[in-house]
């Protein structure tokens, strides 16, 4: 399926996604599915890990393992970042997003993040909320 839209998810949104059972968890259907192309870099591969592993989520290694390797690892476009954007001043951080978006043509970062919101746009790709991806999702039927 080329016409695949092509997406970043911030990492609130990945975490949002696959711990809970909200509206963001209809996310993990969608890239399991083949209907988002998710992409992915190292960066933000370790960030996900990082904030999957704060104690307040109570997950043991064996569950953020399985979270990887079953829930998300088979179903992302892994990608190598070879520009660093530095676009976002107050939290440079948020960059790595805009980067791996860049680099993989990405239609969308999905994201909860008010300094990425903000900007609404990079380049081509379009910074939305959960609720606006499901809500344009929904109008394009796919």
């Amino acid at each position: 399926m080329p016409d695949r839209l092509r997406v970043v998810l911030d990492t609130n949104v990945f975490v949002s996604a696959v711990l809970f059972n909200g509206i963001a968890n209809r996310l993990v259907d969608l890239w399991q599915k083949g209907d988002i192309l998710f992409l992915m870099s190292q960066e933000i591969l370790n960030e996900y890990i990082k904030v999957l592993s704060y104690t307040k989520f109570r997950l043991t290694d064996g569950e953020i393992k399985y979270i990887l390797q079953e829930e998300l690892l088979p179903f992302v476009k892994p990608l190598v970042v070879k520009q660093q954007v530095d676009a976002i001043k107050a939290d440079p951080s948020d960059n790595r997003f805009l980067s791996l978006a860049l680099q993989g043509k990405a239609d969308y970062i999905i994201s909860g993040d008010k300094h990425l919101l903000e900007l609404g746009k990079y380049r081509t790709t379009r910074i939305v909320s959960l609720n606006s991806f499901l809500s344009l999702l929904s109008e394009k039927r796919i």
